[in-house]
């Protein structure tokens, strides 16, 4: 007699009984199937549906089922050595934006990671932003290279200043967003600046296009427009890729005096910035400062935005905002890639951005993310003294802290593991040597905030 109820547990069943048949055996018809195993006709036919896609059984309408043919295994694995030399050496480097130390086990704190713990995403709204989208009755159909117009409309208001609808390149989030921008502005072989440390996708989509990342300097006011200067002069670069809001490790905000200043050298050296504002509605209360893009008017800035970070990581919806010619070849990277971002997708952020419900999430968030910035810093000064947070962050999800002299931070990292918190390495956030080992630490990562001090105290254990 069989005691199960799902087209699962049916599935595990059938499989046994398809063991000790014969390729081209028949099952037994749907109705004996039903009073068999005492289960609905629905559940028969999901089972015969997940064997079909399986290519465990064959079925013929109008005949019945059949067990399919068995396939031979090979005798030998594959030799796919030949690849090698074929590929060359355009080998994509993944290490700054993986897990070297593999996935970490159940029941490990999660102070690693760049999206927003389920508890803390607007999920009834995404749902049912989601489901409104899916009603309307072109969800479905070819959605404009650009993007759609009122999404556009919606970016392009977030940006501020004259940028207007036209300006705006929907993009698959940001990544996909940042890797367009590189191929579409330097040529493979050139330099790039970036900040130092800097967001490892980031280096990761350069180095994927070809280019070399060069590392500027920070301080606790963002990056040196001097500095800069320096290093756009020494390598003729004409590309500087920056965070000036919620720096991505180190929270840094670029100084209101330093932000013209950015631009205007850039614009000296004839090159463009690519700010990346992925952070804007991640603050910790404060307004943030207007985006670089809002005081341009030459077309030097293009500006990076992303609904991933404050929303949830499969809300894959971003935007390029650019002026010139610059705009006209970012819209055929679209082209040739992939014609454009899937409707539906668009059509749900729309929605979800239309709604009060938007707007209450990113001001609830805000004294949250608040909240456990200052409850992880205060572990770390109450347990390990020794780890200097550089600054605290006015935005952002994560702490940057600098390792006592000496201190490796992978052996950190590695040791952290074995103990039941996950934390960042530093060295995959520098183009270049690291000046000092460093940890990013999340703080919005946990479902519990709890965990933080829990996660602290492991550390201290080491």
């Amino acid at each position: 007699m069989y005691d199960g109820s799902t087209s699962a547990a049916l599935a595990d069943s059938l499989r046994a009984l398809i063991a000790r048949l014969s390729p081209g055996d028949r099952l037994p018809s749907s109705r004996e199937l039903t009073q068999r195993y005492r289960v609905g006709p629905g559940t028969v036919s999901r089972a015969i549906a997940e064997l079909a896609a399986e290519g465990a059984v064959v079925t013929r309408p109008g005949s019945g089922t059949f067990v399919a043919t068995r396939t031979r295994e090979r005798p030998e694995a594959a030799d796919t050595t030949w690849q090698t030399v074929a590929l060359a050496d355009r080998a994509v480097d993944t290490g700054s934006i993986t897990d070297l130390l593999g996935p970490p086990p159940p029941g490990t704190i999660m102070l690693d990671g760049g999206y927003l713990h389920r508890s803390l995403q607007p999920a009834r709204a995404l749902s049912a932003a989601l489901a409104r989208a899916a009603r309307r009755p072109d969800a479905w159909d070819r959605a404009p290279t650009n993007g759609l117009a009122p999404l556009r409309a919606v970016f392009a208001r977030m940006a501020g200043g004259g940028v207007t609808p036209d300006d705006v390149l929907v993009t698959a989030g940001g990544q996909s967003a940042l890797s367009m921008a590189f191929r579409a502005m330097a040529a493979p072989g050139s330099p790039v600046l970036v900040e130092s440390p800097t967001y490892p996708g980031a280096l990761a989509a350069a180095r994927a296009a070809g280019l070399r990342p060069v590392p500027v300097p920070l301080d606790d006011d963002g990056v040196r427009p001097g500095l800069l200067a320096e290093a756009f002069a020494m390598t003729g670069a004409r590309l500087f890729y920056c965070q000036p809001t919620y720096h991505n490790p180190t929270g840094t905000v670029l100084a209101t005096e330093r932000r013209r200043q950015v631009v205007d050298v850039a614009r000296a050296a004839g090159a463009f910035v690519i700010e990346d504002d992925f952070a804007r509605h991640l603050g910790h209360g404060g307004p943030p400062p207007r985006p670089l893009v809002a005081d341009d008017h030459d077309g030097t800035v293009v500006h990076l935005t992303s609904l991933t970070k404050p929303a949830a990581p499969s809300l894959r919806i971003g935007a390029l905002v650019a002026r010139g010619p610059v705009m006209e070849r970012l819209r055929a990277i679209r082209l040739v890639d992939d014609f454009f971002v899937t409707r539906p997708m668009q059509e749900a952020a729309v929605e979800l951005l239309s709604s009060p419900t938007w707007d209450r999430h990113v001001r609830a968030l805000a004294p949250v993310l608040r909240e456990r910035c200052e409850r992880l810093a205060s572990a770390l000064v109450r347990e390990l003294p020794d780890w200097n947070i550089t600054r605290p962050p006015l935005g952002g999800l994560h702490l940057w802290v600098r390792l006592p002299a000496g201190v490796d931070d992978m052996m950190v990292a590695s040791a952290a593991r074995r103990h039941g918190v996950a934390v960042g390495p530093g060295r995959r956030h520098f183009a270049a040597e690291p000046p000092a080992a460093c940890l990013r630490l999340a703080f919005a990562a946990t479902g519990d905030a709890a965990d933080l001090s829990e996660g602290v105290r492991r550390l201290a254990s080491i």
